[in-house]
């Protein structure tokens, strides 16, 4: 009888200790059919109906005959415009004056702010316009931001029917991770936003010191004629090498001839 009590209790603790780990079994299956369930589904594709989603950035450099000025009209197209600086920065030097804008504008605004900057202008050091389309990592950012939130929505329905601390530990580290991926993801979406919201157009204005512009091109166009002079130097002496070595020749044997006479004597 005693072996067959102990027999039936062995058995029972088998029975308990098994259902706890198929339960546990089960819910750690959950979390995994989630993530599975989840990650299978379809990313938004782009379609002709997709409003395209542009960057538009500018480089311009040119010469001005009154910085002052130019800088002025520009502030004043920026304010039309509802553009900003971003970056204002002036520089001097003995031969020029230079001033270095960095301009946001809403991108509806960017070709008009464009226009009305160089609308004076004859003629550029430098002008770039690029536009970038970035339609696609927008979709795919929007997709996986989408998945990363239903994902997350689902451990918390999880974590309200949690029966032990290691199941509610096991999903809340879960959704720590996953709010650190949408952290991540949302911000990039956000700088994408400003991007495609506002344009940037990168501006260097210039204006040359009459002062110092004539005598700096002197002393340059001076130091070059004295290289080439140089130069032209050592062409020749390497032209009359043989007359040079005679010319030696004979000034030495003269020596030697006058040393030898002088003995003589």
């Amino acid at each position: 009888m005693k072996k067959l009590i102990n027999t039936i209790g062995i058995i029972l603790f088998i029975l308990i200790v098994g259902c706890d780990n198929y339960e546990q079994d089960s819910k750690a299956m959950n979390l995994e059919d989630i993530r599975m369930d989840v990650a299978e589904q379809p990313i938004l594709e782009e379609n002709n109906e997709t409003q395209r989603k542009l960057i538009k950035n500018g480089t311009l450099e040119f010469e001005s005959e009154n910085i002052i000025e130019t800088r002025k009209a520009i502030f004043q197209a920026i304010k039309k415009f509802k553009g900003y600086a971003s970056s204002d920065n002036e520089y001097k030097n003995a031969y020029e004056i230079s001033s270095t804008l960095i301009i946001r504008v809403p991108t509806e605004n960017f070709d008009n702010l464009l226009n009305t900057i160089t609308s004076d202008v004859s003629k550029f050091d430098r002008k770039e316009i690029k536009t970038k389309d970035v339609t696609a990592e927008f979709l795919d950012i929007e997709a996986r931001l989408k998945t990363k939130k239903e994902l997350e929505n689902r451990y918390l329905e999880i974590i309200k029917k949690a029966n032990t601390v290691v199941e509610i530990l096991e999903v809340e580290k879960q959704i720590g991770d996953l709010r650190s991926d949408i952290e991540v993801i949302e911000g990039r979406l956000k700088f994408l936003n400003n991007q495609v919201s506002f344009s940037t157009l990168d501006v260097r204005i210039y204006e040359t010191r009459p002062e110092h512009t004539e005598f700096g091109k002197k002393f340059k166009d001076g130091f070059k004629n004295g290289w080439e002079n140089l130069i032209l130097f050592f062409v020749f002496l390497v032209n009359i090498w043989p007359f040079i070595l005679i010319i030696i020749g004979t000034v030495l044997l003269i020596k030697v001839w006058r040393k030898k006479r002088k003995k003589i004597k």
